[in-house]
């Protein structure tokens, strides 16, 4: 009866890392999709557009993303909370 109390308590023990150590996987996949996003995120944003305008039927599409009188500005820490029309 001892010997099975104490196999509980390493299988409790080896789930525990286990679920840690699919935290930490997450978190670097997590890391790596932001960096990833910042790096390319505009282009990303123009090539849906233009697929977007493609999907919806317009026939000479480029993949120059779309115009707007309110263009999404470049964000930094130091023009964050501002919402400033060019």
């Amino acid at each position: 009866m001892i010997a099975t109390k104490k196999n509980l308590k390493k299988m409790g023990k080896r789930r525990g890392q286990g679920m840690t150590e699919y935290i930490i996987i997450v978190a670097l996949i997590a890391i790596a999709a932001i960096g990833v996003i910042t790096l390319f995120g505009n282009n990303i944003r123009k090539l849906f557009g233009a697929s977007a305008e493609a999907l919806a039927g317009n026939e000479d599409v480029k993949n120059t993303g779309q115009t707007a009188t309110n263009q999404l500005q470049r964000k930094s820490l130091a023009n964050f909370g501002a919402n400033k029309a060019d």
